[in-house]
């Protein structure tokens, strides 16, 4: 077995400046190394132009929208002029709104709270939690994992089919999959949903850093992501898209910055009239710096050549997935096969490895940050690893022992940000584990594989 060593093709753009790009940790076997971050599927590190930016203003910060100082004037163009740089990111179209949340989670969440009474929603097992869960006061139908595009529109169809034809309906994909990294046929989904008279709402959480969004183009009604995916920290996300379902609802949350006027009635209620903009889900003192460095994110990566992004990122996704087909231990997990077009996350199993085991030793022997567990989509791993869905296994927290099988899996991800060095130490690191195994004894300690301290393995 081999690794390939072949240079990123010069043509291509070089990997953008972030954060912790140089912090060193240490090592179980002695020695440092500089951290290779290769989670941004879980929180991709912020962009260095984006720390710039929250810093250049962070000495002028004000109370946004009611105050009449400079500062606090300022404050507000700048949170308002972030909501028109993200709409146009998005490719909104001019009647949509931008509304500001805590994350991709508290968007849907939001979504589902607006939702009219009696709506079907239509959602695949394949979902991240955030899409799979916030619509608890629906009729929602579950769909199977398709193991095709082709396969994922005929479901849907099929469904929309049987549905009442008179209600609303709503349908809710992923654009691309947290797990597998493949991207789903989010323009032919749409165009099923709107023949049978259904909305969708793309959860662009994993599709937004790694592949332009393009609302009009897409032809979806709403789109939801996070900050922290996007190279912006801070804990914002956004819901972006139609406008109607949204004025008709009550308030996400009650209070200041969503009411226009609130009086006392003469029987001693309150009146209170809501703003119908964004403002009426957005209570509260808002997160401007959130906010702000999402704006500065989403110009940053226009200004870098999404185009060119993209191009480099599926190199390092082909050299990540050729260098993985060259142990045979590993397996990668898909839903749709080898050839289907996907972002940087891979996730797989190793052979005679549990998950946790391994994933802890890339992090201790080699200084290497992924992810194991079920990813926050439980039913969608436990389908590719074809285990029961009453197995035992936890997201983040493997119960079994170093050396047992477990029922979780190893991701790798990446984007905007990894150098080429960090992708190569992974895959040499990956071939070393399975050919030489752990240089060092590992135990479960509060549900997570770590290094036996001061115990090396016997090899």
């Amino acid at each position: 077995m081999s690794v390939s060593t072949a240079a990123i093709d010069p043509s291509v753009c070089a990997p953008l400046p972030v954060l912790g790009q140089d912090v060193t940790v240490p090592l179980v076997t002695g020695g440092e190394v500089t951290y290779a971050a290769l989670d941004y599927a879980a929180s991709a590190p912020a962009l260095q132009r984006v720390w710039d930016d929250v810093a250049a203003y962070a000495p002028y910060y004000g109370s946004v929208h009611r105050g009449a100082g400079y500062l606090s004037q300022l404050s507000t163009d700048l949170f308002e002029n972030s909501r028109r740089t993200v709409a146009e990111f998005l490719g909104c179209r001019a009647e949509d709104q931008v509304v500001f949340t805590r994350s991709t989670t508290d968007s849907l969440n939001l979504l589902a709270a607006a939702i009219p009474a009696n709506c079907q929603v239509f959602v695949y097992e394949t979902e991240h939690h955030a899409s799979l869960l916030p619509w608890r006061d629906a009729q929602v139908t579950y769909l199977n994992a398709p193991r095709t595009p082709g396969q994922a529109v005929e479901s849907l169809e099929r469904a929309l089919a049987d549905r009442d034809p008179y209600g609303p309906a709503l349908v809710c994909v992923t654009g691309a999959s947290n797990v597998t990294g493949e991207l789903w046929p989010v323009k032919e989904l749409a165009a099923a949903a709107h023949a049978h008279g259904a909305r969708i709402v793309l959860d662009a959480a994993q599709l937004a850093p790694h592949h332009p969004v393009d609302i009009a183009e897409l032809d979806v009604d709403w789109v939801a992501f996070s900050g922290h995916k996007l190279y912006a920290p801070f804990g914002s996300g956004v819901l972006a898209g139609r406008a109607d379902w949204l004025q008709a609802a009550e308030p996400y949350l009650a209070g200041g910055g969503a009411s226009r006027k609130v009086a006392r009635r003469a029987d001693g209620g309150v009146d209170v009239d809501w703003h119908t903009t964004a403002a009426r889900h957005e209570a509260g003192s808002p997160n401007v710096i959130g906010v702000y460095s999402i704006a500065s994110a989403c110009k940053a990566l226009t200004e870098a050549g999404f185009d060119s992004l993209v191009a480099r990122e599926q190199e390092l996704v082909s050299r990540v997935r050729e260098g993985l087909a060259e142990v045979p231990e590993v397996q990668v997990l898909s839903l749709f096969g080898d050839d289907a077009p996907r972002v940087g996350v891979i996730s797989f199993v190793v052979r005679g490895w549990n998950s946790s085991h391994f994933a802890a030793a890339l992090s201790a022997e080699y200084g290497i940050g992924v992810r194991d567990g079920l990813f926050c989509a439980h039913p969608l791993v436990r389908t590719l690893l074809g285990s029961d869905p009453q197995d035992p296994g936890e997201c983040g927290a493997p119960e079994a022992e170093p050396g047992e099988r477990s029922l979780n899996a190893i991701r790798v991800s990446f984007g905007a940000g990894t150098p080429d060095e960090h992708i190569e130490r992974f895959l040499r690191a990956v071939t070393e584990l399975v050919r030489e195994g752990a240089q060092w004894k590992y135990r479960t300690e509060n549900g997570r594989c770590v290094p036996d301290r001061g115990t090396a393995a016997q090899v």
